[in-house]
């Protein structure tokens, strides 16, 4: 019988694109989800309901998920910019993966890919050099940005526990992630603002983005071929915003943002925006983590993955065109 495949987070943008990968090469996949969705069961995957963090009913999901499982991808995550989910993205990342990997060591599992994100690495405040593998923790940079500061703690964990425990851990780090089925809008948030016209002005940081399915194939070959212990940046085009914003106007025929105002102006009136919309609980159009996080530039490098997972971004006016066509479709 062949063995199995545990994927946490299965349900999510990158995991439900990596499940796919795998049942399409005819692995027996099995999903750690909090709940699940018809798609799974069209393709035949096992489904645990639970998550990485909590036992339910007395019972433990995460043990009965991983048993007789030969590999894990530990995918599992939390994204929010609001401060308040600061102690529950830590839960999800640090406690999350410290049990995910005991468990696999206690179940007898040798191998682990976890996915992280390139922000744990390449993000500055300057444009160039642009960052590789080879660059420090950016702790202080992303100090009031909980989910890059969580995922950083994640990494220095699983590294530290695996080490520990004699397991294989190959981390992979994508930058955004574009591209078709992101039912929760984790990650394509921001271009469906654009094209509702939601963002008023053009911020002066770059970004770098990466096609979910070209990270879902890095990802699985991150299993067969990444090195022990190593990471590995998945990205594509590193562009300013305003480049960025200028290729999804033509993309999509959506005017984008002319706007330009001094940074600091900026923050000010995010932050005086998203306490007035946070006093009367509603959700502010812009926050100030967006606006700071917009400033620095996520630029990275990742000729590590091309040379050693056959890692090959495709062009990324597909990605954008993908993007826009499906975020359309499900906002009709």
């Amino acid at each position: 019988m062949r063995p199995i495949t545990l994927v946490t987070g299965g349900t999510g943008f990158l995991g439900a694109h990596v499940v796919r990968r795998l049942v399409e090469r005819g692995e027996r996949v099995r999903v750690l989800a909090r709940g699940g969705v018809p798609e799974l069961a069209e393709l035949g995957v096992e489904l645990v309901q639970g998550d990485v963090v909590r036992d339910l009913d007395g019972g433990t999901p995460l043990a009965r998920a991983i048993e007789g499982c030969a590999q894990v991808y530990h995918l599992a995550g939390f994204v929010s910019r609001n401060p308040d989910d600061g102690q529950r993205m830590m839960r999800v990342h640090v406690d999350g993966t410290r049990r995910v990997l005991e468990a696999a060591s206690k179940a007898g599992v040798q191998r682990v890919v976890l996915a992280s994100t390139s922000g744990t690495i390449a993000v500055s405040r300057e444009p160039e050099p642009i960052l590789d593998e080879s660059a420090p923790y950016p702790t202080e940079l992303v100090s009031n940005w909980p989910y890059y500061l969580s995922k950083i703690y994640q990494e220095k964990l699983a590294l530290d526990l695996a080490a520990t425990l004699a397991l294989e851990l190959v981390v992979v780090n994508p930058s955004l992630l574009l591209g078709p089925g992101d039912a929760r809008d984790s990650s394509t948030g921001d271009v469906k603002k654009f094209l509702r016209k939601e963002i008023p002005v053009v911020p002066p940081g770059g970004m770098n983005f990466v096609d979910v399915r070209d990270a879902a194939d890095a990802t699985v070959a991150a299993m067969e071929r990444g090195r022990p212990s190593q990471r590995y940046l998945l990205g594509g085009p590193n562009w300013t915003l305003k480049e960025f914003f200028g290729r999804l106007e033509r993309i999509s025929k959506v005017r984008g943002p002319r706007l330009r105002l001094p940074k600091l102006l900026q923050t000010r009136a995010a932050s005086f925006l998203e306490h007035a919309y946070r006093a009367f609980d509603k959700t502010p159009p812009v926050d100030k983590m967006t606006v700071e996080m917009s400033h620095v530039f996520w630029y990275c490098d990742s000729a590590k993955a091309q040379r050693e997972l056959g890692f090959a971004p495709r062009d990324p006016g597909e990605t954008l065109d993908d993007t826009v066509r499906d975020l359309r479709a499900r906002m009709i």
